[in-house]
């Protein structure tokens, strides 16, 4: 396989539409949340800086969505408000001079007049910007476009530990998951651990290539994953307190 037909491979996810924002009274409060409608199966939320997140189905009606909130308000509001007396804010507004963790170092943001195209300089990020541009989406952009790569490398390696082939490797967005892998679709990696340590996301990818052999977190699973990664469970820790800490973009 050649570099063109390897790179074809890694593609980047498609942009995703901007979700909608909308607000709801929960007893005597307003709300605001946003609204992600698309194919799939079942109503869900998050909370988080950002604040509350509402994915649903298209076949949904608004009705039955507000109703589910409803239905969990005082989750709701008790998470909201858990996030709000956080000391140090995680949302990222990006910015000319912003500086963001990335794979253990440091990044500054840069920003000029441009076509919105994105540069890279080593550790430094230009983001050359039309006026009114959404920063944050070229940012985030950015960074996508720096984790692939990475996290592709790290499969290289992690696969050849175990003795499988390289599986197609994907980004994702979740919110509440570092990966996930499938033995037709591959594993996706949520880009986000590009703000982390190397030795974190390679204990991600050690974890989603191991589900290769085991789907299921049993024994043999952990066992399949100590094999190549035998620091996990340290790693494990680790990362279930940096994930707290990350920035949001």
């Amino acid at each position: 396989m050649n570099s063109t037909e390897q790179l074809n491979l890694f593609r980047l996810p498609p942009v995703v539409p901007s979700p909608k924002a909308r607000h709801i009274m929960i007893g005597a409060r307003i709300v605001p949340y946003v609204l992600r409608q698309g194919r799939r199966r079942r109503l869900s939320m998050t909370i988080d800086e950002r604040g509350l997140a509402v994915g649903a189905p298209r076949s949904i009606t608004l009705a039955e969505i507000e109703a589910f909130i409803c239905g969990h308000g005082p989750w709701v509001i008790e998470k909201l408000d858990e996030h709000a007396a956080r000391a140090v804010p995680r949302q990222i507004t990006v910015r000319h001079g912003t500086r963001l963790p990335l794979l253990g170092g440091e990044i500054e943001i840069s920003v000029e007049v441009g076509a919105n195209r994105i540069i890279w300089q080593g550790d430094r990020l230009v983001l050359a910007a039309r006026p009114g541009a959404d920063l944050d989406l070229l940012a985030r952009r950015a960074l996508q476009r720096r984790a692939l790569p990475h996290f592709v490398d790290r499969a290289t390696h992690y696969a050849a530990a175990l003795g499988c082939a390289l599986p197609n490797v994907g980004l994702s967005s979740a919110r509440t998951r570092w990966g996930s892998c499938s033995r037709h679709g591959g594993i996706r990696l949520n880009w986000r651990l590009i703000h982390l340590s190397t030795h974190l996301v390679d204990y991600v990818v050690a974890h989603e290539l191991a589900h290769l052999d085991e789907m299921n977190h049993s024994p043999r699973f952990w066992a399949v994953v100590e094999r190549v990664y035998p620091d996990w469970k340290t790693a494990r820790g680790e990362l279930k307190r940096r994930g707290r800490e990350m920035p949001i973009v």
